[in-house]
């Protein structure tokens, strides 16, 4: 019987756009076809949402992105000005990110393997990934203990991953040095995660409430809505950039009609791109184009491009592409962050 050192061997290693210039490479698929042609004109989309002065970026992710090992990219999007805000699942953001600033790794492996040998090890497996299930349980309960430390009442998710933040600042090291949840914390770049039960922080949920019957922290999942709708509110023009789709995706295009019901002729995400495997033919929400979401009001089709691309290949590109473009260097900060502190600290 093999010992659980056996499979957690080779660690994940996150890629570095900044170690890597692909402009070239990037405008030289530009004269090409299909989906380099796609991912071109996705790179240039983004780095127009860098340039225009006007726009604020909303960074909506979902899939197995950071235990893939593209964590850095985005740590490196909110240390360099290139995103305002982050609409995630709970998984990427607690089970992953928080989970590596704990000090624990994702392992590289292989999917032809005796997933009841995993099972027996305490190995969890995320396609060709491992995750240590015992080190996973620690994450899950340090989630509880930070809900236990909070004043009983409901929160958005937002407020739950600056505790979280919070936490790292008070209790962390070297190892968060490019965490996400971090580094949206000192930057003050929300992070909302709609649902964010499902993922460790359900867990600390379920322990949390178990032991607090009558007065424990929940999930205000309508002020998530609110709060990630002002950000809308706040701003002259948005642009999305999606990676995967789900509730996320949806999410963040839903706060256009949301600000036009509460101010009239709220304007459009002017610009939007997707990383997606997914297409309509199933009618999965992850596969709905970008112009279907025009006839809802949501996006503008001026500048607006589906890249049918898994994540790990097109995302290096395009964010790489942007940040070596290098038109985050004239960007405001919006830090959308302090938008909520102000509205508390009037209360």
């Amino acid at each position: 019987m093999p010992d659980k050192k056996d499979y957690l061997k080779k660690v994940v290693e996150h890629i570095d756009i900044k170690e890597h210039n692909v402009v070239p490479i990037v405008e030289s698929m530009s004269k090409m076809a299909f989906s380099a042609r796609d991912l071109s004109r996705a790179a240039e989309i983004y780095d127009r949402m860098l340039a225009d002065k006007d726009s604020a970026v909303i960074l909506t992710l979902a899939g197995s992105l950071f235990s893939a090992g593209l964590k850095k990219i985005v740590h490196d999007m909110i240390t360099n000005n290139m995103v305002d805000a982050i609409v995630s699942t709970g998984a990427i953001m607690v089970d992953q990110d928080f989970f590596e600033a704990l000090g624990f790794k994702h392992y590289q492996g292989t999917p032809f393997v005796d997933d009841n040998e995993l099972r027996d090890l305490h190995i969890d497996r995320i396609y060709d990934t491992y995750i240590d299930e015992d080190e996973l349980r620690i994450c899950d309960d340090t989630t509880g203990q930070i809900f236990d430390s909070m004043e009983p009442k409901p929160y958005s998710s937002r407020e739950f991953l600056w505790q979280f933040g919070k936490y790292l600042e008070e209790n962390g090291g070297p190892k968060v040095d490019d965490s996400v949840v971090y580094a949206a914390y000192k930057h003050n770049v929300p992070i909302f995660v709609p649902a964010f039960s499902d993922c460790s922080a359900g867990f600390g949920f379920v322990v949390h409430q178990t032991k607090n019957t009558d007065n424990h922290v929940s999930v205000d999942s309508a002020k998530d809505f609110l709060e990630l709708t002002k950000i809308k509110l706040n701003s002259k023009e948005t642009g999305i950039f999606m990676i995967g789709g789900g509730v996320p995706k949806n999410f963040t295009q839903d706060i256009v009609v949301a600000a036009d019901i509460l101010q009239e002729d709220a304007p459009m995400h002017k610009y939007a791109i997707q990383i997606t495997v997914a297409d309509e033919r199933d009618g999965a929400l992850s596969g709905s184009t970008l112009k279907e979401a025009s006839s809802w009001g949501k996006v503008e089709t001026t500048f607006e491009q589906m890249v049918y691309s898994e994540a790990t290949l097109a995302l290096p590109l395009i964010a790489g592409y942007a940040y070596h473009k290098g038109s985050w260097k004239n960007r405001k900060k919006h830090e959308f962050s302090k938008l909520y502190q102000k509205e508390a600290a009037t209360v």
